[in-house]
């Protein structure tokens, strides 16, 4: 069994993924796999994170995965990191039975069929539950945060984008739509593993 779980900024969704590999015994990758293409690459994972989900690389015009090659004003860095990204989780996708959060797993894996999940909510929730887990001694304005939602996930958006043919965030895209507004995440994990194992038999 294989998940992929994309999600908003401040959904929860890491939460999410966490909490289902542990009730459905699976392997979980998130910023692990930052690291791991880091390594790969010898960047700094400060750099290979700005690619990734932030869209470091959208002021360049190319493609990936597609049938277009990358034009020449493509920065090297930026090609490794997408090519060390695909081998990597590719790899992990052969292995099974894992929880990946995150970096285009669901269009990555599209030929292991996995469980693909999004995972939404509200901008108030989404400004509790950041809050909530806030460092000590940061204070973002409401106003600051919606700003870094738009920025992390426009970043998100425009490489699932470069990667698939179905948008970010769109439900043809997805086996289920979880919509975390006040919700208590660990509360439903239990039918939600269920519903989960139940599709995929």
């Amino acid at each position: 069994m294989i998940i992929t779980v994309s999600r908003q900024f401040g959904s929860g969704g890491r939460e999410v993924g966490k909490r289902l590999s542990d009730a459905l015994g699976l392997q979980y990758y998130d910023k692990e796999l930052v690291t791991e293409i880091a390594n790969h690459t010898d960047l700094n994972e400060g750099y290979v994170s700005s690619v990734l989900e932030s869209g470091g690389f959208s002021n360049y015009a190319f493609t990936f995965g597609r049938s277009m090659p990358f034009v020449s004003a493509t920065p090297a860095p930026v090609t490794d990191v997408l090519v060390a990204q695909q081998k990597i989780i590719k790899a992990i996708g052969e292995k099974g039975n894992c929880v990946i959060v995150g970096r285009s797993a669901d269009v990555i894996l599209k030929d292991y069929k996995p469980f693909r999940i999004f995972v939404y909510a509200d901008n108030d929730s989404k400004i509790a539950r950041c809050r909530a887990r806030a460092p000590e001694g940061e204070h973002y304005t409401d106003k600051q945060m919606l700003r870094r939602f738009k920025e992390i996930d426009g970043g998100r958006k425009k490489l699932h984008d470069l990667l698939g043919t179905h948008p970010w965030g769109d439900k043809a895209n997805y086996d289920l739509m979880l919509n975390t507004t006040n919700v208590n995440i660990k509360a439903i994990i239990p039918a939600l593993a269920e519903y989960i194992k139940a599709s995929t038999k």
